[in-house]
């Protein structure tokens, strides 16, 4: 089976376009080898992906016949992936939303000078 083919049926991309275009990005090794789209897939093999900036790390156990449903995933495919690529992500998802909330928008006129009186040092410092 044709590895885009493989990672849409154990549903790591909706859809087999977006699976296909993250091998021609390079973002998908075989067993340590950058891939194309019509590699081809066979148990045993370790295939490594990268999605929403965690490294995906799997063992091939099985070829589906079709798109399974996401209870079924877990037969055709060993997920390896460490839990600090997780730990990582969710650390920068906490960062980035330090600086601003999601949905406030620019800063007002109000945010700006209280960011200037901050930023500005007091003549008597120089």
């Amino acid at each position: 089976m044709r590895i885009d083919k493989y990672l849409w049926c154990t549903r790591y991309y909706k859809t087999r376009n977006i699976a296909s275009t993250a091998c021609k990005k390079g973002q998908v090794k075989v067993n340590g080898n950058v891939v194309k789209p019509s590699r081809e897939v066979y148990p045993s093999d370790k295939v490594s992906l990268r999605k929403n900036q965690i490294d995906y790390q799997l063992l091939v156990l099985d070829i589906p016949p079709n798109r399974v449903g996401a209870k079924l995933v877990d037969i055709y495919r060993k997920d390896t992936t460490p839990k600090e690529a997780f730990e990582h992500n969710e650390l920068l998802q906490h960062a980035k939303d330090h600086y601003r909330k999601k949905g406030t928008g620019r800063p007002t006129k109000k945010d700006r000078r209280d960011i200037d009186d901050y930023l500005d040092t007091p003549e008597d410092a120089k």
